[in-house]
């Protein structure tokens, strides 16, 4: 079964790596779209036309799943494109709020490191009003530039200056950071890749993403789609 797996550049590699472990033997079609990155950045308009554009090259692609593998996309797009291609399943990519919230403690002081984008969708305070304990406390921190800048450092040619706006994108966690922290959610599919870089300004604390959470949930439609493809030729 092929399945499409899609982000503003090399960051939803973190959820692909998470699938692939799950479902080895499936075909893969990756989409980095770094000329849009950061999407945090984009009207929700510049959005939409993005997102079904490559939801449309993936479809004619032969894609029978397609995962948004992004957090700022699904929470500002993913029932716009489930709307406009109903017949093809999409999976979402949320921060990790549940996740977070249902491990940590009951007085938990909990981080979500998230785009522009990501931190100001309703949808993200609804995750935090749906699953915070009542005495959690969970601040949404908004990381200007800190995806855009990650993307930079990895790629080819460009590592020097790459890695010069990286360490200026993470200054914002400076006045941030703090060992009383319990979890911090990375709220982007690209600060997984800097893990060690953040883990510093939260020393104690639990990092968590949402990869693992999606790679369940393809792995579910894998298997209820087959289940219905077998009961189709037993007819």
């Amino acid at each position: 079964m092929k399945i499409g797996v899609f982000d503003s550049g090399m960051g939803g590699k973190t959820v692909l790596a998470a699938i692939q472990e799950k479902l080895p033997e499936e075909e893969y079609i990756y989409v980095g779209d770094s000329k849009n990155c950061p999407y945090g950045e984009k009207t929700l308009e510049e959005l939409q036309r993005i997102v079904s554009g490559i939801a449309e090259g993936l479809i004619r692609e032969g894609a029978k799943i397609i995962v948004v593998a992004c957090n700022t996309a699904t929470t500002q797009t993913i029932g716009f494109l489930r709307e406009t291609f109903p017949s093809v399943p999409f999976v979402g990519t949320e921060p990790a709020i549940k996740k977070a919230c249902d491990e940590s403690s009951e007085k938990a002081k909990i981080v979500l490191l998230a785009t522009e984008g990501t931190a100001r969708a309703p949808r993200t305070f609804q995750l935090i009003k749906n699953n915070k304990k009542p005495k959690q406390k969970v601040k949404v921190i908004p990381c200007p530039g800190l995806a855009k800048a990650i993307e930079k450092s990895l790629s080819k040619g460009e590592k020097s200056s790459g890695m010069s706006e990286l360490s200026s994108a993470l200054k914002i966690l400076e006045k941030q950071g703090s060992d009383e922290v319990e979890a911090v959610v990375l709220g982007c599919t690209h600060y997984p890749l800097i893990r060690e870089q953040i883990q510093r300004f939260f020393p104690k604390a639990r990092l968590i993403d949402g990869g693992e959470g999606v790679a369940k949930e393809v792995e579910r439609i894998v298997r209820e789609t087959r289940q219905k493809e077998t009961k189709s030729e037993e007819r």
